[in-house]
């Protein structure tokens, strides 16, 4: 039997009875969904996931898409991304160590944005005592757009904010020791910067959501400069009131899905080199979910 059960947060529920290593059936895909829409991050404990498995599983809800830098993907899967600290005998890196290392929106920088990001943690790191290490953090956009004061409600009515990938990764191949290289004009030409709108009514819940994050959201389209960055700030700084946020403590085993389009999420580095972290990522895009309106 499957349950869903909310936790005592802005965000998050915990699904128990499935395992999703193997094939499921209509009805638990809905429930998942609908669950997904009213919770915004779903924890499924004590999962075992091979890559093929878990790219099974995440093509119910969507297509998956291949990253445009298409590093750390695994060869047989390049859906599936490898993120980790962890290197080879050699010393070349495992995965991709500083994915996600601040507050951003998976796929915000596509023409179609994704739905979910569907995670498996392999490796956990932990701390001299036990505790885990290497949160991530969540903010639910909903709650945020709900907050906002009218009269920017008003404004931000019909407005759309251009995104761009190559402001995320820039700002992440600044940071000391990191080993991204620039990208190349092929992958620019494959991203350049796209626009949704400001305030995005969700495809499943119709709930609105205030869509514009720290990590790829460039400048509100039309506006002077001026302003448009005043209220980006404004918006950035809002949504990351104590009152939007949720942190999920990692357990090996654990798989995290989260709703894309209404949070915004950031993976907390406080591990060192020592401290092992080893996760598999795909991305569900959200093609499905906006072409099928039996979801809304």
């Amino acid at each position: 039997m499957v349950t869903v059960v909310a936790n005592d947060a802005v965000l998050g529920a915990t699904v128990d009875g499935l395992d999703l290593a193997q094939p499921l059936p209509d009805a638990a895909i809905e429930t998942i969904l609908t669950a997904l829409a009213s919770h915004g991050v779903l924890r499924f404990p004590n999962q075992d996931l091979s890559p093929a498995q878990q790219k099974a599983f995440a093509c119910r809800f969507g297509s998956l898409e291949v990253n445009v830098a298409n590093r750390n993907a695994t060869g047989e899967h390049p859906e599936i991304m490898i993120l980790s600290n962890m290197v080879d005998a050699a010393g070349k890196p495992l995965g991709l160590a500083d994915a996600g290392q601040d507050w951003h929106t998976d796929m915000s920088y596509s023409a179609t944005v994704a739905l979910a990001n569907v995670l498996f943690a392999i490796k956990v790191p932990h701390d001299d005592h036990g505790q885990p290490l290497g949160d991530t953090r969540f903010a639910n956009m909903i709650a945020a757009y709900e907050a906002l004061p009218t009269a920017l409600k008003q404004r931000l009515d019909g407005a759309t904010i251009t995104h761009d990938f190559n402001l995320f990764w820039e700002r992440m191949r600044a940071r000391p020791g990191s080993n991204r290289q620039p990208l190349t004009p092929e992958q620019r030409a494959e991203k350049p910067p796209v626009s949704h709108p400001a305030v995005m009514v969700h495809p499943v819940s119709g709930a609105k959501v205030l869509y514009a994050n720290p990590g790829y959201a460039a400048c509100i389209d039309g506006w002077e400069k001026a302003e448009s960055d005043a209220v980006l700030a404004f918006l950035f700084r809002h949504q990351l009131q104590d009152a939007f946020l949720y942190d999920h403590h990692w357990t090996e085993g654990d798989l995290m899905m989260w709703d894309n389009i209404a949070t915004l999420h950031y993976a907390v580095a406080d591990y060192g080199a020592h401290q092992h972290r080893m996760m598999q990522r795909c991305q569900v895009m959200a093609d499905q979910v906006f072409a099928h309106p039996r979801f809304r």
